[in-house]
């Protein structure tokens, strides 16, 4: 399974809005829960996050070359 399908940015939206409606819950005294899934879910959003970034930043790299300033001047040089 690729990691676009796997951790997507509806994963991360969905994530959030379970945080948000659970700390609401929370606060008004309508569910008492531990802190640490609140620290779960915000871990999990933030691994889904970093999947989404790692892998457009993957896609970049494939699709343009990174060159040094160095190696730029070299280029230019030549033309």
């Amino acid at each position: 399974m690729k990691i676009e399908k796997m951790f997507s940015y509806e994963t991360f939206i969905v994530v959030g809005v379970l945080m948000t409606i659970g700390t609401l819950l929370k606060l008004l005294g309508i569910f008492e829960f531990s802190s640490d899934w609140f620290w779960l879910l915000a871990g999990v959003g933030l691994v889904v996050e970093g999947s989404i970034s790692h892998a457009k930043q993957k896609r970049f790299e494939c699709k343009y070359k990174i060159i040094t300033k160095e190696e730029y001047e070299k280029l230019m040089k030549k033309k």
